[in-house]
């Protein structure tokens, strides 16, 4: 029997179609979990929360992929268990639609259940009763719970105190929000009231921290970045690796890192268990020399981003709103030169011009980076990438017309593509480079 159960909601993952990519439905929650153990060749069991109509098919899919025991421990009720989903990439906020969650009910199994025989937890909490699945559990088995939703406020974790080993959240979830959006000490202190020893702070394509609570050390965990397929359920395949890994807190972070960067990559399963077995094969010290991107959500706001764009009043550029958008969900900030230092008027005399075009320049040398977006080929926008370039500031070029495929503002971009993804991963580059330089120094 194994020692290690997954427990948490089974829903349906539905990806809304766009212009470029079809709708894809998918078992998701606690699947997702699941997936990522049978790819790292894990034995695990399931304890699910599941609709009626979902149960045979979950029970089925799950067998064939590694789960040794699928324990049903409530029926959803109310609700179909569907989430509608807008941006699997995440480039912005993914836009979430759980279909009826408000109607949501669980209705607890009648059969005995027997959760003392696992030794190891991993839970995602949802629309059950978490102290109760908790209080079910043998005293001393090794707890993770990811915190990244379904986790309102710290009172949930407080009434758990002395039953947990690990809290994982993430930098999207509400709980952090509220808590550690602008300083991690209050995060901390309350993983650390509650008894845990380890908390793992997801950060996206920034990476992740894993803070042991004991010594206050904190390992930095990259991120490695690629074109991301979808990111959906990525999260869960970190933790769930993460929390069920038979080695130290800080290799099973990594490892989780490893499986959950596959993860992004592919959503079909014989292709992710195939990479994900040839990443498992390096040793962790080999993977942790590798580098990558380490950029903490708190240091971002510090390495402030130049908005060169045409980002005037009379025009309507739907590019620019996006991309500012994905910005400042990665808690990136940005400065809007036009919305900072006024707006010229189209017919101003040349001579009142100095102002706007010092002020501008000014505020270029006090960035960190540039993020241009030079639709229409505009030159201003074109003017402050060289200006960029000779201050020695790195440019990322967001061109989602591609109009701009010249040799210059190519090359002289530390990344350029039409894709937002692509540039985003771009400037997460680039101010990971930035920020290991000056502590460097």
């Amino acid at each position: 029997m194994p020692g290690t159960i997954l427990i948490g909601e089974v829903t349906v993952d539905f990806t809304m179609p766009t212009r470029a990519t079809d709708a894809k439905v998918r078992l998701g929650g606690v699947v997702h979990a699941a997936r990522g153990l049978w790819a790292s060749g894990q034995d695990y069991a399931v304890g699910a929360f599941c609709p009626a109509y979902l149960v045979e098919q979950a029970q089925n899919y799950l067998t064939q992929h590694g789960c040794r025991d699928f324990v049903l421990l409530g029926e959803v009720t109310g609700a179909p268990n569907v989430i509608a989903i807008a941006d699997v990439r995440e480039v912005g906020h993914q836009g979430y639609e759980d279909i009826l969650r408000g109607e949501r009910k669980i209705v607890l199994s009648g059969d005995h259940i027997d959760l003392k025989r696992f030794d190891t937890i991993v839970i995602f909490p949802g629309s059950y009763d978490l102290e109760g699945v908790i209080n079910q559990l043998r005293p001393g088995a090794r707890v993770t719970i990811d915190a990244a939703y379904d986790v309102d406020g710290a009172d949930t974790l407080s009434s758990l105190t002395g039953r947990i080993d690990s809290i994982v959240i993430s930098t999207s979830s509400d709980l952090f929000a509220k808590l550690a959006s602008s300083e991690i000490t209050p995060l901390l202190d309350l993983a650390k009231s509650v008894g845990a020893k380890h908390l793992l702070l997801k950060e996206n394509r920034g990476g992740s921290r894993l803070f042991d609570l004991g010594t206050d050390r904190i390992e930095y965990i990259t991120a490695t970045l690629d074109v991301t397929t979808n990111s959906v359920g990525v999260g869960d395949v970190f933790t769930a690796v993460f929390g069920s890994f038979d080695g130290s807190a800080r290799d099973a972070a990594w490892r989780g890192m490893q499986v959950a960067t596959v993860y992004s990559q592919t959503t079909w399963p014989d292709d992710l268990q195939r990479d994900v077995k040839r990443e498992l094969r390096m040793p962790v010290e080999v993977v942790r020399e590798l580098g990558g991107v380490t950029l903490p959500w708190h240091a971002r706001p510090g390495l402030q981003i130049y908005l060169a764009a045409p980002d005037f009043s009379y025009k309507d550029h739907k590019e620019i709103s996006a991309a500012v958008a994905a910005l400042e969900y990665h808690n990136f900030r940005v400065r809007r030169p036009v919305k900072e230092n006024g707006e010229a008027d189209r017919e101003a005399p040349v001579e009142s011009l100095s102002s706007y075009y010092f002020n501008d320049v000014q505020l270029l040398r006090e960035c960190a980076a540039v993020f241009a977006i030079p639709i229409e080929r505009d030159p201003g926008t074109l003017v402050e990438i060289g200006l960029a370039i000779e201050m020695g500031k790195p440019v990322v070029t967001f061109d989602p017309r591609e109009e701009n495929r010249n040799t210059m503002v190519i090359m002289g971009s530390a990344a350029y593509s039409f894709d937002l993804d692509v540039c985003l991963n771009g400037m997460f580059d680039t101010l990971s480079k930035l920020q290991r330089d000056d502590t460097r120094k």
